[in-house]
C-alpha cells in the first residue's frame, strides 16, 4: 500500500500527506488531476453543453439556416464554391478550442478560487505544476474528442467532404495542439480577473463571445472592415481559425485571406508568442489563495 494518502474528491494527495518530491512526483499528480479534471468536466452538464456540445448546435443551425442560400463562393453561373457547412466547419472547430480552453478554464478556475477548493489544494502537496498540468491535460482530452466527433458529424451526417492529403491534417495537427495549450494557458490567466466565482461567467462569456465575432467564427472574415480584421489578428483565435481554413477550404479559398494567402508561418509564430503570453501570465497571477481574499 502506498504511503501517500489521496483525495479522491479533488485529485490531489489528502492534507498531511507527505510531499512527493522531485520530478516524477510532480508528473504523477499531474496525470492524476488529467483524470479528474476529465471526469468532473463530463459530469457537469452545463459545461457540456456551453463548451463541448455548443459547436455542434451552431454547425447545424449554420447549415439549416443558409445552406439553401446557395454555396459560398460559387461562380456566377452558380457552380463551384463550397456548402455553408463547410465553410463554417473550420470555425466551429476554432471556436471550441477556444471555448474548452479559455471559457471553461477561466470560468472554472474562478469557480474553484470562489469556492474554496484551490484554498485547499494549496494545503496538499500539489505543485502549481501539476495544477497545471491536469487543467492543460484534461482540455486536451476534451477538445480532441470535441473535434474528433465534430469532424465525424460534419463527414457522415452533413455530408461534408474532408482532406484527403497527408500534409493537410498534419497542419491540422500543430494548429489544433498549439491552439488547445495557447487557450489553456489564456484560461488560467484569465481566471484571475473576476473577482469572485459567481460572477466569472458575467466576465469571461462576453470577452470570448466578442472575440468569436471579429475573428471569423460566426461572420465570414473577409467581409469584415479590415479594421476589424486588424483588430482580430492580435488575438489567438483569428490565428486558430485561419489554420482551420487553410487545412478544411480549398486552395482557391486562401486569396480571401487579408495577405491573399493562408500564410502557416504567421500562424504558427503568433500562436507561439501567445502560448508564452499565456504560460508567464498564468504563473505570475496563479495563487492558491486570492490577494483579497
Amino acid at each position: 500500500m502506498s504511503a501517500v494518502g489521496t483525495n479522491t474528491a479533488n485529485g490531489a494527495p489528502a492534507a498531511g500527506a507527505p510531499s512527493l518530491g522531485g520530478l516524477g512526483g510532480i508528473l504523477r499528480l499531474g496525470a492524476s488531476r488529467v483524470l479528474y479534471e476529465t471526469r468532473v468536466y463530463f459530469r457537469t452538464p452545463d459545461t457540456v453543453f456551453f463548451t463541448f456540445l455548443f459547436p455542434f448546435v451552431m454547425l447545424g443551425i449554420f447549415t439549416a439556416a443558409f445552406g439553401a442560400a446557395g454555396n459560398i463562393g460559387e461562380n456566377a453561373d452558380g457552380t463551384g464554391g463550397i456548402s455553408v457547412g463547410a465553410y463554417y466547419l473550420p470555425a466551429m472547430l476554432a471556436a471550441g478550442i477556444l471555448l474548452s480552453g479559455v471559457q471553461n478554464l477561466a470560468i472554472d478556475i474562478a469557480g474553484e478560487k470562489g469556492d474554496g477548493t484551490l484554498k485547499r489544494l494549496g494545503g496538499t502537496p500539489l505543485s502549481p505544476l501539476s495544477y497545471f498540468m491536469g487543467k492543460l491535460g484534461g482540455v486536451l482530452v476534451t477538445a480532441l474528442i470535441q473535434a474528433a466527433l465534430l469532424i465525424l458529424v460534419a463527414r457522415f451526417l452533413l455530408g461534408i467532404d474532408l482532406p484527403t492529403e497527408a500534409g493537410r491534417w498534419f497542419t491540422f495537427a500543430w494548429v489544433f495542439l498549439l491552439g488547445v495549450i495557447t487557450c489553456a494557458f489564456l484560461g488560467i490567466a484569465l481566471s484571475a480577473l473576476p473577482r469572485s466565482g459567481k460572477s466569472a461567467a458575467a466576465v469571461v462569456i462576453p470577452i470570448v463571445l466578442i472575440l468569436q465575432f471579429i475573428s471569423g467564427v460566426y461572420l465570414q472574415f473577409y467581409v469584415l472592415p479590415e479594421w476589424m480584421q486588424n483588430l482580430a489578428g492580435v488575438f489567438p483565435l483569428k490565428w486558430v481559425a485561419q489554420g482551420m481554413r487553410g487545412v478544411f477550404l480549398p486552395e482557391g479559398f486562401a486569396s480571401l485571406e487579408q495577405t491573399g494567402e493562408w500564410d502557416f508561418p504567421m500562424v504558427a509564430l503568433n500562436l507561439a508568442v501567445w502560448l508564452v503570453i499565456g504560460l508567464v501570465l498564468s504563473r505570475v497571477t496563479f495563487r492558491w489563495i486570492r490577494k483579497d481574499a
